[in-house]
């Protein structure tokens, strides 16, 4: 697997969002990722994970400690606000509105799934078209493919993780042999990747 420099990937474009989704093993490279995101990190981070949908997410709780970047579960119609990691709740589409709020669904499951990482994907694609970064991390299914495709030809950045790295390969792999990922690499390589970008400090 080759992994670019993420310095110098795609070069100075600076985006305003970055969306994320991971399924199994997603509390891990979570884990490794999000804590390594700086508070002046001026963009919202919006994360999907697949969850089950009759219990309560713990993410929230569990990330805030960790992160210098307030963290919260996102809420129907509430302001994108930057500065934030927002985690999909469980039992819900996370979508993004022409107005920067969130909007839940229950609409039905996508790839098996309530939260979709496809369906936050495409709808932010819509939103932010070529300041988004989207990042496909760990996971067992196909999810994500579809919605980074939809970035790619918004003229998004699309970033996935190395799936050498992974602890479920499967996403990470189908995302790269799908579409055309700007940036393949390790969590800390992403992370490097999407704080250039988000800090306009990419050469």
């Amino acid at each position: 697997m080759l992994t670019r420099d993420p310095q110098s990937a795609t070069g100075a474009r600076r985006v305003d969002a970055i969306v994320v989704g991971a399924s199994a093993g997603a509390v891990e490279a979570l884990g490794l990722l999000l804590p390594a995101l700086p508070a002046e990190l001026d963009v919202p981070v919006i994360v999907v994970v697949h969850l089950p949908a009759n219990r309560p997410s713990l993410l929230a709780d569990l990330f805030a400690p960790k992160c210098a970047l307030d963290v919260r579960e996102a809420e129907d119609k509430a302001e994108v606000r930057p500065r934030t990691i927002w985690f999909a709740p469980p039992g819900y589409h996370l979508l993004l509105e022409r107005e920067r709020t969130f909007a839940l669904s229950v609409d039905e499951p996508v790839n098996f799934s309530r939260p979709s990482i496809d369906v936050l994907f495409e709808s932010a694609a819509e939103v932010y078209r070529a300041r988004l970064l989207a990042m496909v991390l760990t996971g067992a299914n196909q999810d994500g493919s579809q919605g980074a495709a939809a970035v790619h030809r918004a003229g998004g950045l699309v970033a996935v993780q190395d799936p050498d790295t992974a602890q479920a390969p499967t996403m990470p792999a189908l995302c790269i042999a799908r579409t055309q990922p700007h940036f393949v690499g390790s969590l800390t390589d992403l992370a490097t990747f999407a704080i250039g970008h988000a800090l306009g400090r990419q050469s």
